[in-house]
């Protein structure tokens, strides 16, 4: 890997994201035994929220009570505010969702993609991050 690329990646992984001051408090509900769930709560928290941690044995409540379509399910749901994080979202979507405040229910990056917050691996592909409303239409809210 050239110099020049290095350089590029190392810029790109300290970029800052600008967050609200306020954060809200965050949930993140998970199975118990999921170890990338675990990371991606600790990424939260390297971005100054405070997370707390639900272990739970089924997960299909909270996701049917937000009303995350079965397609765009992920292993964890995050609670911030009044809105929900579907799975391995970055907090470059997640700043976007908190500081433009959006009329939706929630954000969704489905299938655990190599790379996302709390995934091991290297970015492969484009991210589509989608958005559901409160009438439960999904839409491509962006992409990473």
């Amino acid at each position: 890997m050239s110099k020049a690329v290095l350089a590029l990646l190392v810029l790109a992984a300290c970029a800052s994201v600008d967050l609200p001051a306020d954060l809200p408090e965050v949930t993140l509900y998970k199975g118990a035994q999921c170890g990338c769930c675990e990371g991606y709560g600790s990424y939260l928290e390297q971005q100054g929220f405070t997370v707390n941690v639900k272990d739970m044995a089924d997960l299909s409540p909270i996701k049917k009570q937000y009303g995350i379509p079965g397609n765009m399910q992920s292993c964890h749901t995050t609670i911030m505010g009044d809105y929900f994080v579907e799975g391995h979202v970055p907090i470059e979507a997640i700043a976007k969702l908190l500081n433009e405040k959006p009329d939706i229910a929630g954000i969704m990056l489905p299938n655990m993609p190599s790379a996302s917050p709390g995934m091991p691996g290297r970015k492969t592909e484009v991210w589509i991050i989608s958005s559901l409303d409160k009438n439960g239409i999904v839409k491509e809210f962006m992409q990473i």
